[in-house]
């Protein structure tokens, strides 16, 4: 009868080890449920109609891996369409050049095609990335062309060939827009790209142009010094101020270029335009605003020179100093604008950036220091207004113990005080009852 009871006890042992292996349960008692994704990022994932291939470049071993490893759990018990894959960018420097890869555990994901690079990897930008990847409407970047301007598909220097590139690799379609020939902008561009064109526009150009920002869109214009060919009218719109001069940075030093016209931004704000970029960026021939807009917009400043950099309005050549009677301003100083106001016919909200370089987006300069990661993030800043996939960040009010100054004397008496009475009493008990018996 024992073995019996023996054989089917192990039976039952063996069969529930077995179910336990093909059948995974878990249970999240965390009071903000942070082992949990969240509801909207299980709807993202419940969109997805193909394999998503997610490549960690890290060391499986690495201290970091740990915390990679249990995010992406989350995603992969809420999914069958996923594949991860730990590389180590030491032992694999190609695929990880490939990839964009500059720090330790970024995350390259791959779906239908396209690819997106994904550096602070929490559930907010990791479900709003697959959302990108997934987006069944691409949107419609419209480049202005047809007056000398930088061409998005071009191959010189001053072309932005390259940007168009890595834009396309990310789902947007781009459009050549020649105004002389189209009566508008067409209402379904998510985002116009201005460049200073070689030749004036043509009047009622600008109107045009005028118009579509009337109507809502938005717009990321490249500026240089010098007259803005025509597009004064979009500068009286908006209300902007650019400053006089070129920008020179005696900051550049510092990493050996010798072009004071160079201008380095070393730091951004805490701004959804900027959050989480590091690495600094160079802007080549850059000119600056000052801090204001036209009235209605909500102005702000998210990429500032840094100290000891001004606008130069004198020849630059030799030993170069600020002449503050020519209204040459100290930095920091603005080399962008960013202006956002309600959208007036679609929710969310129109964004305008305005830049004082566009040779930081050339083919000759995207791939310095941290422009290509700055230039994605302006462009999906632009194009994702209404915050597209945003993931609420859970509070987790029981990772912490809050008590009062008379619980934690209690505490700390208790651990150095009763503990060790109590021992002794057990102690003493335990020696009175032996000599008892």
């Amino acid at each position: 009868m024992d073995v019996l009871f023996y054989l089917l006890l192990a039976t039952f042992v063996v069969l529930a080890g077995w179910l336990g292996a093909r059948h995974d349960h878990y249970w999240d008692w965390t009071q903000s449920g942070r082992n949990t994704l969240s509801v909207e990022s299980a709807a993202v994932l419940d969109e997805l109609s193909a394999p998503l291939r997610i490549t960690v470049f890290i060391d499986r071993h690495h201290p970091l891996a740990k915390g990679i490893a249990q995010l992406l759990a989350r995603y992969r018990r809420s999914t069958a369409n996923l594949e991860v894959t730990y590389l180590d960018p030491q032992l694999f420097p190609e695929q990880a050049r490939a990839a964009e890869v500059s720090l330790l555990g970024q995350t390259l994901l791959e779906y239908r095609g396209r690819r997106e690079t994904v550096s602070k990897l929490d559930e907010g930008a990791l479900t709003a990335a697959i959302a990108r990847l997934n987006r069944v409407r691409e949107p419609w970047v419209a480049v202005l062309e047809g007056h000398g301007e930088r061409r998005i598909d071009g191959h010189a220097s001053p072309d932005l060939g390259r940007l168009g590139e890595v834009l396309r690799g990310r789902g947007f379609r781009l459009q050549p827009l020649d105004l002389t020939s189209s009566p508008a902008v067409p209402d379904n561009t998510r985002l116009l790209m201005l460049s200073v064109p070689d030749i004036p526009l043509f009047p009622g150009e600008a109107d045009k142009l005028v118009d579509f920002l009337a109507r809502g869109g938005n717009l990321l214009w490249l500026m240089e010094p010098g007259d803005f060919g025509g597009l004064d009218p979009l500068v009286t719109y908006l209300g902007i101020d650019p400053l006089p001069g070129l920008m020179v940075d005696a900051n550049v030093a510092e990493l050996n270029i010798q072009d004071p016209t160079v201008t380095m931004v070393a730091e951004y704000p805490d701004h959804p335009l900027t959050r989480g970029l590091s690495t600094y960026s160079l802007f080549p021939g850059s000119i600056a605003f000052r801090d204001q807009a036209a009235e209605g917009w909500s102005q702000v400043t998210p990429i500032k020179t840094q100290k000891n950099s001004w606008n130069e309005t004198g020849p630059i050549r030799g030993d170069v100093m600020r002449e503050e009677a020519l209204g040459e301003l100290p930095g920091p100083l603005p080399l962008a604008l960013a202006l956002t106001r309600p959208a007036s016919q679609r929710p969310g909200e129109q964004r305008v950036l305005l830049l004082g370089d566009g040779d930081f987006l050339s083919n000759a300069h995207l791939d310095d220091a941290g422009n290509r990661a700055l230039a994605l993030r302006l462009i999906q800043w632009l194009t994702e207004p209404e915050g597209a996939a945003s993931v609420p960040t859970r509070s987790a009010p029981d990772q912490e113990l809050g008590l009062t100054h008379t619980q934690i004397l209690l505490v700390g008496g208790g651990s150095l005080v009763l503990v060790p009475v109590l021992f002794i009493l057990i102690g003493l008990v335990v020696r009175w009852r032996r000599r008892r018996g």
